[in-house]
């Protein structure tokens, strides 16, 4: 059966962060893991073009917004590059044609008595792009966005009956029929909804728009709310304005439908967007994991505070398999983490140049100067350990590596318990037989980082086939 993964797509008003990375190289390395196991994926990421929040970047720094948004855009397809994320497809929300036009069939397909038209006075978190109600603040600011001023809004826009959901949502929810990782993501969303769901705004005005995004259907003098806009894309980036076969494929007819997200917009992801979907007449997505954000030295990242991390550095620095590395070992898979370079440089020197690094120059020497002919690998060799597949199938990243890492550290000790890099003078045969299966260790570690440190695993492979020692993985800084 076929199976869908997407991303969050995120605004452009500014060059990607850490977190960005932390979700591609989670979502890829997931992805990568269930094709391993030969499932039919369709994995799609792309940027969210249209929210206020870019425009008032764009106006801020002087530019014409679509040239703004378009520079801004490609840093993140050049981050996903240099990450090595494969995905099928990425899309635009600004420029693709396939996005207006699913999102107008969206809204024309949403049942009409759940739209309806008010006037509203509210506070607005430009940074959340959305309305605040007085319980959702904290001292009188947005949780998310603490400093940063609410701005008042009082216009008249369309509505979306999300109370007529509460119930229905309720049920999906603690049944599993729509499932939400972890576990205290979920209890968090149903206790939202128990408290009662609101209607939301669906709209904005054209005038506070800035004539930036998608027209309300028939009322140019509107334009969708960009949650409403945003959240479409995860359907019409396969085609759903068309029922095209890949939109019944990997999302009508799909076995697994999974969006994987930062825990700041966990409620879009779980309460509006399924009900948008419900009210529709479209199939819901089957699951949503939740990751938590990245912290430096302690505290949230700031450019006031400037503990920011610019993950292009840290690839320029340590390299793209070292930067996953970081990320799905050490960060955990749904709480906030810390990082910082030193950390990094940690982690970098102990476990990837004097462990990995270490144990594979140091067998493939061997097995250059000593085995007449590479090693046959078998498919037992290759054969993916069912340990691993749970783990990182289901989203225990670092329980993954950590598996691996402890398959490296085997290796590692049985190198210098046996020795036979002494024994090779004294005890030729014994001392082959040692280094043989250590070369077969080396090729089940490179099956078992395929998904998550996909280069690395590719050398390691390819000096085992070809019985040579390779470059140095992971020079020292």
């Amino acid at each position: 059966m076929a199976r869908f993964v997407s991303t969050a797509i995120p605004y452009v008003n500014a060059r990607p962060h850490i977190g960005h990375a932390l979700e591609y190289v989670q979502a890829d390395a997931y992805v990568r893991a269930l094709r391993l196991s030969g499932e039919d994926v369709f994995f799609l990421t792309g940027t969210d073009d249209n929210a206020l929040k870019n425009v008032q970047a764009a106006e801020e720094a002087g530019r014409p917004i679509k040239e703004y948004i378009a520079e801004n855009a490609e840093h993140f397809v050049e981050l996903d590059h240099r990450l090595n994320v494969v995905y099928d497809d990425f899309i635009r929300t600004s420029s693709d044609l396939r996005h207006s036009a699913g999102v107008e069939k969206l809204w024309r397909s949403t049942n009409p008595e759940d739209l309806y038209k008010k006037s509203y006075r509210g506070f607005y978190c430009v940074g959340c792009e959305e309305f605040k109600t007085e319980k959702s603040l904290v001292n009188g600011e947005c949780p998310e966005h603490p400093g940063k001023k609410l701005e008042e809004v009082e216009e008249e826009n369309y509505f979306f009956r999300l109370s007529s959901y509460q119930d229905k949502l309720l049920e999906l929810i603690e049944s599993g029929t729509l499932r939400i990782i972890p576990e205290s993501r979920k209890n968090e969303i149903t206790s939202f909804i128990r408290g009662g769901l609101e209607d939301f705004s669906v709209s904005r005005t054209a005038k506070r728009a800035k004539g930036w995004g998608i027209p309300v259907p028939d009322n140019p003098d509107q334009y969708l709310y960009v949650w409403y806009d945003a959240l479409a894309n995860y359907i019409t980036g396969l085609g759903y304005s068309s029922d095209s076969d890949k939109y019944k494929r990997y999302w009508t007819s799909a076995e697994n439908k999974t969006h994987m997200i930062g825990k700041g917009i966990n409620r879009f992801h779980t309460v509006y967007w399924p009900a948008m979907l419900l009210s529709a007449n479209v199939p819901l997505p089957t699951e949503v994991f939740v990751h938590g954000y990245i912290i430096s030295g302690g505290q949230k990242m700031s450019k006031s505070v400037g503990n920011v991390i610019d993950p292009n550095e840290l690839l320029d620095r340590y390299g793209t398999d070292a930067v996953r590395y970081f990320l799905l070992r050490h960060g955990h898979p749904t709480e906030d983490f810390d990082l910082t370079d030193e950390r990094c440089r940690e982690w970098y020197t102990a476990n990837l140049t004097n462990g990995l690094g270490n144990l594979v120059a140091r067998v493939m020497k061997l097995a250059e100067e000593h085995l007449p002919s590479p090693v046959v690998i078998t498919k037992d060799d290759e054969k993916i350990a069912e340990e691993f597949s749970k783990k990182i199938g289901g989203f225990k990243f670092n329980e993954a590596m950590d598996f691996v890492f402890a398959k490296i550290s085997s290796a590692d000790a049985y190198m210098n318990t046996n020795e036979p890099y002494k024994k090779i003078k004294s005890d030729a045969d014994t001392a082959i037989r040692d280094i043989e299966h250590l070369v077969r260790e080396l090729a089940s570690v490179a099956v078992h980082l395929a998904p998550t440190m996909p280069h690395t695993s590719e050398i390691i492979m390819k000096a085992v086939r070809e019985n040579k020692k390779p470059e140095n993985l992971f020079p020292r800084l």
